[in-house]
């Protein structure tokens, strides 16, 4: 059984209060779970689920947090856990919230890792990302966040060791951005998947996901068999969940999607598919039109 503890964390930059719940999924594996709404100045860009596993030569974060002073806050909840230094950080993909924070961390003396596409694609978008940050945070809370990137990258597979912990690394091609990776924890039966699985929040399809070989990632990740599932949103969970509110939700969406375009529907159209089946999950009033749209785009050239 998994053990939560809630953290009032006073943010850096922000006069509000934000919650982040940290759950320890095994004995050395937790969850830091941000909440699953959007960006703001009180999560200072961490509406995400974050990575940390603790071993006795020192800590390893997934996804360095989505501003410097994000990154911050998130020390502030891992010193809350361990007194372990963070030694690795490893974004497992480009959305702000997995790499924005890396030059924090890099100041604090870690080393960080990602797949070589994730590092391209956080270079094409490092500029239009500052440019949302600045919008949705604000500019005094984007205080010393400057793109940073990783000092080890990968293809396709990257094996991390540290104090008798082995991390396997495996970026097999885009999901929901071109350079995401699933890290595998085999000791503990744990993958922390970034954006590849959302849970309890609807996920975004946006301009440069790739939703067919979003699933294909997602069986990969199935395959391995875990029995713990840290997601990019949402809360630790297990691959049942994973499915329901992730690969069945894009399933339904490309089938639906595909049977639009075969009977002539147009992009217009594309918003009326059906997806009341995953009206339980957040954002979807948000998400479901802007995401029906993005797919058909991406299917029509498929």
């Amino acid at each position: 059984m998994t053990r939560v503890l809630t953290l009032f964390l006073l943010l850096f930059g922000s006069a509000a209060t934000a919650e982040m719940t940290v759950t320890q999924v095994t004995d050395n594996s937790y969850a830091l779970v941000g909440p699953i709404g959007n960006r703001d100045a009180e999560n200072l860009g961490n509406n995400s689920t974050h990575g940390l596993v603790v071993t006795p030569q020192g800590a390893i974060l997934i996804d360095a947090g989505g501003s410097f002073l994000g990154a911050q806050a998130l020390h502030q909840v891992i010193r809350d856990v361990t007194d372990q230094p963070v030694k690795y950080v490893i974004n497992t993909g480009g959305q702000d919230h997995r790499w924005m924070g890396n030059g924090y961390w890099k100041a604090q003396g870690a080393i960080v890792i990602a797949s070589a596409d994730a590092v391209a694609d956080q270079r094409d978008r490092s500029s239009m990302q500052l440019s949302v940050l600045d919008a949705l945070i604000g500019n005094e809370n984007l205080t010393g966040t400057e793109p940073a990137y990783a000092d080890i990258t990968f293809d396709e597979y990257y094996d991390l060791s540290l104090g008798g912990v082995t991390l396997q690394i495996q970026h097999q091609g885009g999901a929901h951005t071109p350079g995401d990776s699933y890290v595998w924890h085999p000791a503990a039966q744990t993958v922390f998947t970034g954006d590849i699985v959302y849970i309890s929040r609807m996920l975004g399809v946006i301009e440069v996901s790739d939703s067919a070989n979003w699933l294909e990632v997602f069986d990969e990740v199935a395959a391995l068999g875990p029995a713990h599932v840290v997601p990019g949103h949402g809360p630790a969970t297990d691959l049942a969940r994973a499915k329901a509110d992730t690969r069945d939700y894009l399933e339904n969406l490309r089938n639906r999607m595909r049977d639009l375009i075969d009977n002539g529907g147009d992009v217009i159209s594309s918003v009326t598919v059906d997806q009341s089946g995953f009206a339980y999950l957040a954002n979807f009033d948000q998400l479901a039109k802007r995401n029906a749209q993005a797919v058909f785009i991406q299917m029509e050239w498929e």
